[in-house]
């Protein structure tokens, strides 16, 4: 069924980056029973399939294909297909738009390019954004449209909540957590449809990063509070604005166009020395970072001045330790403006799970600094994986892999599902196993690992190409990809040049 609705606020090509998923169809033959997937239930008609899948973009038309680089959906749309979860074969199509009226068209296919969901007036993922503005998308829910009112389903059709929000959308940067609006007032439901904060407020925010820390509610009235994940109030309403400032059950307000530090219970702890409080640090006795005259600084809670506002920006690094910004540039210093990383990068930052930092030099090189303060690896930072804890860097034209205690590990203790991995011989590359077995001749000029999908790219003669996983050429090197940030292949497609929309094509 197709509906006609508003068309999405948001670029026209967008896409969240797509990936795979694993389900089936059972068949009973006589006796003999082969399983082959799981059948949608209800009006579902489509099915979970073990492939992944991606957005490609030819002859200025969108469609879809496996991780195989086979065609599923045909390149037909006129705009962006969405894929809202990288392991379903679920499809978003949008086509007949009326830029004049902002109308256009929808419908859902699944991977036998079949409409389904089709009880509803109007489907779409709900969209998202990080702080650098990319936008990706609830990846477990849809929202649904039925008789003018909104309500959410799973990705397997399963109806978690019926029509009955006037809107219903996500909080920014928050992942999990849906405002609804009804009749007039905002609450919050997560995306399992449990209610967190009843709607009864004029409008609600995130408070920090993570839906448990609370969100800031305004009342009918225009007065802000803060109210806690469990829908208890923190802060009552009756501020004219809470900043996202807050640590230690203390909180930032404003009241007649000034901040206030205050307890969760309302005391005032500070309220002047000040223009504006950028940050409350993680050992209440270090006080709070503020600006004032432009300037960054730390005070105590009793306002005793500890750093002088001398610093073009200051930032918590972790307890009793700043990242510090003067003459342009970054560095670490303590609670008593001891340096401990000169004040030399043009970008620096702490990660906290590896308990260590991350700084940029002007070249882009970068160093990677221990604990300690210490620089304990440089060249450039390829990626840093928390969840398998290892760094991969380039050096000296060699990629490295090391842990998060600065022990370099092989690739194939990295990469453990690859079954090729690149090697250099006499200035040239191939791909060995994970034995060191020759399984690709050492004949290209360039290669990239193998990636999720089992591709890996060969250059040769100054083009790109691509074999499979078991080093067979795929795509012999005809593609001309110098502009291309990311050299990356499903098949015979590439990646885009704007790897920001994550879509693939043919050259």
């Amino acid at each position: 069924m197709s509906s006609r609705g508003k068309r999405y606020e948001e670029p026209k090509l967008n896409l969240k980056k797509v990936f795979a998923v694993i389900l089936a169809i059972v068949v009973f033959v006589m006796f003999i029973i082969m399983i082959k997937g799981v059948l949608f239930k209800g009006n579902e008609k489509g099915k979970i399939t073990s492939k992944d899948y991606a957005v490609i973009f030819q002859d200025n038309k969108w469609g879809v294909i496996d991780s195989n680089g086979n065609i599923v959906i045909d390149p037909s749309y006129e705009e962006m297909i969405t894929i809202p979860n990288s392991k379903n074969d679920v499809f978003l199509c949008i086509y007949d738009v009326n830029y004049q009226t902002g109308e256009y068209q929808t419908k859902v296919l699944n991977s036998k390019n079949e409409e389904i969901f089709q009880q509803y007036e109007q489907i779409e993922a709900i969209s998202n954004k990080d702080d650098n503005h990319n936008i990706w998308y609830e990846d477990n829910v849809l929202k649904i449209k039925k008789d003018g009112k909104y309500g959410i389903i799973t990705l397997n059709g399963k109806e978690l909540t019926p029509c009955q929000y006037d809107e219903i959308t996500a909080i920014e940067g928050v992942k999990g957590i849906l405002k609804i609006t009804k009749e007039g007032k905002t609450g919050i439901i997560n995306n399992e449809a449990k209610e967190i904060v009843t709607a009864q407020y004029a409008e609600i925010t995130n408070l920090g990063k993570d839906s448990k820390e609370g969100f800031i509610v305004k009342a009918e009235d225009g007065k802000y509070g803060v109210v806690d994940y469990s829908n208890q109030t923190i802060l009552e309403t009756k501020y004219d604005e809470i900043q996202k400032v807050y640590a230690n059950d203390m909180y930032v307000v404003k009241q007649a166009g000034k901040q206030i530090l205050i307890k969760k219970d309302g005391t005032e702890v500070l309220n002047s020395g000040f223009d504006e409080i950028k940050e409350i640090l993680k050992n209440l006795d270090n006080g709070i970072i503020y600006i004032k005259n432009g300037k960054y600084g730390v005070m105590k809670t009793t306002g005793e001045v500890t750093i002088a506002p001398d610093y073009e920006e200051l930032k918590e690094a972790k307890s009793g330790l700043l990242i510090a910004k003067q003459g342009g540039k970054y560095g670490v210093i303590d609670m008593q403006k001891s340096i401990k990383i000169e004040p030399i990068y043009r970008t620096l930052s702490y990660h906290e799970k590896a308990d260590l930092y991350l700084a940029e030099k002007e070249d882009y090189q970068n160093d990677i600094i221990d604990n300690t303060f210490a620089i304990r690896e440089s060249g450039i930072l390829i990626d840093i994986d928390d969840e398998k804890g290892y760094l991969e860097m380039k050096q000296a034209e060699e990629y490295k892999y090391y842990n998060f205690k600065f022990e370099e590990k092989a690739i194939t203790e990295i990469k453990t599902s690859n079954t090729l991995f690149k090697s250099k011989k006499d200035g040239k590359y191939g791909f060995v196993d994970k034995d060191g077995k020759v399984i690709v001749d050492y004949q290209y000029d360039d290669v990239t690992e193998q990636n999720n999908y089992g591709y890996a790219g060969i250059k040769k003669d100054g083009k790109w190409g691509s074999i499979n996983n078991k080093g067979e050429v795929v795509q012999v090197p005809t593609y001309d990809l110098e502009d291309y940030l990311k050299i990356d292949f499903i098949g015979r497609w590439h990646l885009g040049k704007d790897i920001n929309m994550n879509y693939y094509n043919q050259l």
